[in-house]
């Protein structure tokens, strides 16, 4: 334990990240995550709480690398259309709102185990939104099941969101191990979330008798169809009338851009089976970042700026920062409290640590507190077993995950499809806290708990 006067600088410091980490505009200090971020990790070091060494050490490069990684990889997935064709899919044959809710879920899922819940959100949410729009239907349940669903699916991977990216770095286990040990309870999860949806807004859901699938053949039929073969005719005539070395050139160009996307893809799934292999997931997803970027043969700056380096700088202060507050005692100490009543052997036990864990998430966020309590949970059931110690951390990500649910301010997924809503033009929509928290609060507890029950 530091003395009095670290722990209350310590604690100080680590306020002002609290702080600007929930509340990025908080009048008295409305400079954003990451400059509080950065804030707060100078602030340790100039208040002598942890040296400078220390603050470079705590710095986890490896996490570092594969978010970059990651978010490389993103771009040129985003470039290559893959968003796109996940748009496409929720409507293809749809058999009207309900049907595209279930699909909304499984898609958000399924795209955040492999792509973040936070790019799968801000690629999707403006998608949603018009969807919803078009069909004369409300935005809020296409909404929480975007961001709910994705905040689910991401738990079953490590790549799915920072927080497990600190897990399996810490935990050492494996990609393949990670995703057995958690796949049951998020496929599961990603359903019940679903119906829990349907249960809450079956009515709005049924508001609407005409739904229907827009196709591009939509339109002719009837007597519009009659009218089909002078304008094919025309179409015809009208291409033989440009020049043939024109034509050759348009079809080269779009059997170039065909080959690149699958050769994208094809790298994706690459990088995917290496992680199911057992490679080093930093350096894997680094070294598919840059066979994208010389597969696309041209100038990588324009893709390049849409990474983002702030969230790099948000990460780096935040390292420093936690690693500062654990020097304070206080972390080990509230441990200490906790530890006799979360005994991961026992289903009380196991209560009370998703509890703590739950709430410390939404109070704190959850990578600070994965960052912080992480290590000391996995410790405490390493002393029972080793099978033990893997449940304990498989929980903790299973349950820090989930739990960004169960408020709007519980992940940043949630806050980018709040932000993508509001500012979307023609189409805005408010998603309070108050609605979010009328279905958050039961979907988090009962997914959670079916979770809970798989995890072995």
């Amino acid at each position: 334990m530091a003395s009095a006067v670290l722990m209350v600088l310590g604690s100080l410091a680590f306020l002002v990240f609290w702080l600007s980490a929930v509340f990025p505009s908080c009048p008295f200090l409305p400079i954003g995550r990451t400059a509080g971020a950065l804030l707060s990790a100078l602030l340790m070091i100039a208040c002598q709480v942890i040296t400078t060494d220390e603050a470079f050490d705590s710095i986890n490069l490896s996490i570092l690398g594969l978010l970059f990684g990651t978010m490389v990889v993103a771009v040129y997935l985003e470039t290559a259309d893959m968003f796109e064709y996940l748009g496409k899919f929720l409507l293809w044959k749809s058999l009207g709102p309900m049907d595209l809710i279930f699909r909304l879920c499984l898609v958000s899922g399924f795209g955040s185990a492999l792509f973040t819940n936070d790019t799968i959100c801000f690629a999707l949410s403006g998608f949603v939104l018009k969807i919803s729009r078009e069909q004369n239907l409300s935005p809020l349940p296409f909404l929480l099941a975007l961001a709910s669903s994705a905040n689910i699916g991401s738990s079953a991977t490590p790549i799915g969101n920072p927080q497990n990216l600190v897990i399996s770095l810490k935990s050492k286990i494996s990609f393949t191990n990670f995703l057995m040990g958690l796949l049951p309870a998020t496929m599961l999860g990603v359903v019940v979330n679903a119906l829990i949806l349907l249960c809450f807004y079956w009515r709005s859901l049924k508001a609407t008798n005409e739904y229907r699938d827009v196709t591009i053949e939509e339109g002719i039929n009837g007597n519009e169809a009659d009218h089909c073969t002078p304008l094919l005719n025309g179409f015809e005539e009208e291409q033989h009338a440009l020049p043939i070395l024109e034509r050759m050139q348009e079809d080269q160009g779009s059997w170039k851009r065909v080959t690149w996307k699958a050769c994208v893809y094809l790298i994706v799934v690459g990088m995917l089976i290496s992680y199911l292999v057992g490679l080093n997931m930093s350096w894997t997803a680094i070294a598919a970042a840059l066979a994208l970027i010389v597969l696309d043969f041209k100038d990588a700056g324009p893709n390049l700026d849409k990474v983002s380096y702030s969230l790099l700088v948000f990460f780096s202060g935040m390292f420093i920062t936690v690693e500062g507050f654990d020097e304070t005692g206080i972390p080990g100490a509230f441990w200490s409290l906790m530890e006799p009543y979360s005994d991961i052997a026992t289903v009380s036990g196991v209560v009370v640590l998703s509890i703590v864990i739950m709430v410390l998430s939404n109070l704190v966020s959850n990578v600070p507190t994965v960052l912080l309590l992480g290590s000391k949970i996995a410790a405490s059931a390493a002393a029972i077993s080793a099978s033990e110690e893997k449940r304990a951390w498989l929980i903790i990500a299973w349950v820090s995950t989930v739990a960004g649910n169960l408020t709007l301010l519980g992940s940043a997924a949630n806050l980018i499809v709040c932000e993508q809503a509001r500012l979307s033009p023609r189409l805005s929509y408010t998603l309070s806290f108050t609605k979010h928290l009328v279905f958050g609060v039961p979907s988090t507890i009962i997914v959670t708990a079916i979770g809970l029950a798989l995890i072995r």
